[in-house]
């Protein structure tokens, strides 16, 4: 059991499950723009988010505090660079456009995390703007890599699942903060620390709701997507609901990271 939970912790804490999260959201990018045989952009985002949220959460610690190398750590290392080598492998197999919005996203990652000027906090310290740049990041990789990488036109439909997309991402993101509420800096002025965990529940309840009847406004409009982006708005709810600053670390990091993939999952079987 024991060995079970290491296993459990190695597998969160070295970003293998939001890439997953990340991997299932592109391919529900492709099912809903019936994209088919794009392996690559796809294994570019999985690896590639180990990479980037393995950086941003352990040069973190590694250079203000030079944490100790323990074996999980080495392990996490270890991973991270298998990753950049197959995060570059990929990168090249895009096309020159993606390439660009990908590199793009690449320095956007990097402002969040590393100061760019001399005596500067970096963006993830940027007061109020974390979850933005998050739910931007988010869209842009999971999303319009894919449509950039098959040559696709920005439609109506398009734009709608970028809102929908958009919503999605800030919602689970509010979730995260909740929980991170006691521990987070008062100066990140999260939304639970400006406005308070009841209304940001309220907010995020109204979003959710938003963000399934803007399928109405769809083109493409399907009755199966509807019932499923629908449960999903019930799922994110009541997981949003529930979310306090004493729930444990894994009700974030595992079971709200799993909505995108239980997502994933239940399209591909109904279709």
């Amino acid at each position: 059991m024991r060995f079970l939970q290491k296993l459990l912790d190695f597998y969160i804490n070295s970003s293998i499950h939001v890439a997953l999260s990340a991997y299932a959201l592109v391919q529900l990018t492709q099912i809903l723009f019936a994209i088919s045989n794009d392996f690559t952009t796809s294994k570019f985002v999985f690896f590639g988010t180990i990479v980037g949220y393995n950086f941003v959460k352990y040069d973190a610690l590694a250079r203000p505090k030079k944490v100790p190398m323990t074996i999980p750590l080495k392990g996490i290392v270890f991973l991270s660079f298998l990753s950049l080598i197959a995060t570059g492998y990929y990168f090249f197999q895009l096309q020159k456009t993606t390439q660009i919005i990908g590199f793009v996203f690449m320095i956007i990652t990097l402002l969040y995390t590393v100061p760019f000027f001399p005596n500067q906090i970096n963006a993830r310290n940027w007061a109020g703007i974390k979850i933005y740049i998050v739910s931007l990041c988010w869209v842009g990789v999971t999303l319009l890599l894919p449509i950039l990488n098959n040559n696709l036109p920005f439609t109506h439909y398009f734009f709608l699942v970028t809102t929908q997309r958009f919503i999605l991402i800030f919602v689970l993101v509010l979730i995260f903060e909740i929980i991170d509420l006691k521990f987070d800096d008062t100066h990140l002025k999260t939304v639970p620390q400006q406005i308070g965990v009841v209304k940001t529940k309220k907010a995020g309840v109204l979003l959710m709701i938003f963000f399934v009847l803007v399928e109405f406004f769809s083109t493409n409009f399907r009755i199966d997507f509807f019932i499923l982006k629908l449960c999903l708005t019930i799922t994110t709810i009541l997981f949003l609901l529930f979310s306090n600053e004493n729930r444990s670390r894994y009700y974030a990091s595992f079971w709200v990271e799993s909505i995108p993939i239980f997502w994933w999952l239940f399209l591909m079987f109904f279709k």
